[in-house]
C-alpha cells in the first residue's frame, strides 16, 4: 500500500485518544479502519508521498501530538522519520508559543520538549490559600495555628505580580504544612522520569510583617515509589528581623540529574514569629509552585 493510501486508511480510523495534559497518553477506543478510498480508485495526484517534505511537515503539524505519535508514525517509513525528527516538533513548538521563530535553546529531543512544555503547570494545589487549607496535609498548627489573610495584610505589601490575592500566615510557635505530588498521576510516565529526568523546579514566596520578626524554612524531597529519598533540598532557616521592609522574596531550587525512580515530590514549608506575640505575626507564604520543565 502506498503512503497516500495508508494515510487515508489511518484517517478513516474512528479513535478517541486521551490528550488531556492531566493524564498519560492512552487510547480509549478504536474500531476497524475504514479507508476513504480504495487502491483501485486512487489518483496519483492524491498521494501524500508526492508532496515536498516541507509541505508534509506543515500538514502533520496541524494534527494533535498524541495522534502523531500513536497513529501517524505507523503509516509509513517517511511519516515515521518525520515524526521522529526534530523539524516537525520545532514547528509545533513555534505554533504553540513554546519557542520563538528562531529557537534560542537547543533541545536534546524536541518531541520530549514539546510534551513537557504542553504539560507544564503548577502541580501544587491551592498555592495561595483560596481554598483555606484544602489539599495541604501533615499540618502543624503551633501557637494559634495557620490563618489565611487577604493581601496586603496589616503592615504588609502587595504581591509583586497580579493574580495573587491571599497568603498563609504563621503564629508564635512553629507552623508547618506539606503536600505530596504523585508525578505519574499528573501525567509524567516512568520512562520519561527515569531516562530524560526533566528538571523539577520548586519555588516559594515569603514575607514578614514590617512590625514583627519571623523565621521561614522550605524543605522538598524527591521520593521513590517506596518513599525512599532520592534527592533533597532544605533551605537555611531564614530570619527576618523586626522593622523589616515587608518585601516579598522568592526562594527557588531546581532538581536535575536526580537518577531513576523519582515518583513523588514532597513539598513542606513553615515558620513562626520571633516575638512570641499571640495571634498571627509570623512569616507569610503564598504562590508556592512545583513544575516539571523541559
Amino acid at each position: 500500500m502506498t503512503c497516500g493510501l495508508q494515510s487515508a486508511a489511518v484517517i478513516g480510523y474512528c479513535q478517541r485518544w486521551d490528550t488531556s495534559p492531566d493524564g498519560p497518553i492512552t487510547c480509549s477506543r478504536r474500531v476497524n479502519p475504514l479507508p476513504l478510498f480504495s487502491e483501485s480508485s486512487a489518483q496519483p495526484g492524491r498521494r501524500m508521498e508526492s508532496l515536498p517534505e516541507a509541505v508534509l511537515i506543515q500538514i502533520l503539524a496541524s494534527i494533535p501530538a498524541v495522534e502523531l505519535v500513536l497513529v501517524c508514525r505507523l503509516v509509513c517509513c517517511q511519516w515515521k522519520n518525520l515524526v521522529d525528527g526534530a523539524a516537525l516538533w520545532i514547528l509545533k513548538c513555534q505554533q504553540e508559543g513554546f519557542t520563538g521563530a528562531e529557537p534560542e535553546e537547543e533541545a536534546e529531543n524536541w518531541q520530549t520538549f514539546y510534551f513537557l512544555s504542553k504539560r507544564k503547570r503548577n502541580l501544587i494545589k491551592n498555592p495561595c490559600g483560596e481554598e483555606d487549607l484544602e489539599h495541604w496535609g501533615e499540618v502543624e498548627n503551633g501557637g494559634d495555628g495557620w490563618k489565611i489573610e487577604d493581601l496586603p495584610g496589616d503592615f504588609g505589601k502587595e504581591f509583586p505580580s497580579d493574580g495573587v490575592h491571599k497568603y498563609f500566615v504563621t503564629s508564635y510557635e512553629w507552623c508547618r504544612k506539606s503536600q505530596v505530588i504523585d508525578l505519574r498521576a499528573e501525567g509524567y510516565w516512568e520512562e520519561l522520569l527515569d531516562t530524560t529526568q526533566p528538571k523539577i523546579v520548586v519555588k516559594d514566596w515569603y514575607a514578614g510583617r514590617s512590625d514583627a520578626g519571623c523565621l521561614y524554612q522550605l524543605h522538598v524531597k524527591l521520593l521513590s515509589e517506596h518513599e525512599d529519598v532520592l534527592a533533597e533540598y532544605q533551605s537555611d532557616t531564614v530570619a527576618i528581623p523586626q522593622d523589616n521592609a515587608a518585601d516579598w522574596s522568592e526562594l527557588s531550587h531546581t532538581f536535575s540529574d536526580y537518577g531513576p525512580g523519582a515518583r513523588f515530590v514532597r513539598f513542606e514549608h513553615g515558620g513562626q514569629d520571633t516575638l512570641f506575640w499571640k495571634g498571627w505575626y509570623g512569616v507569610r507564604m503564598t504562590n508556592s509552585s512545583v513544575m516539571v520543565e523541559p
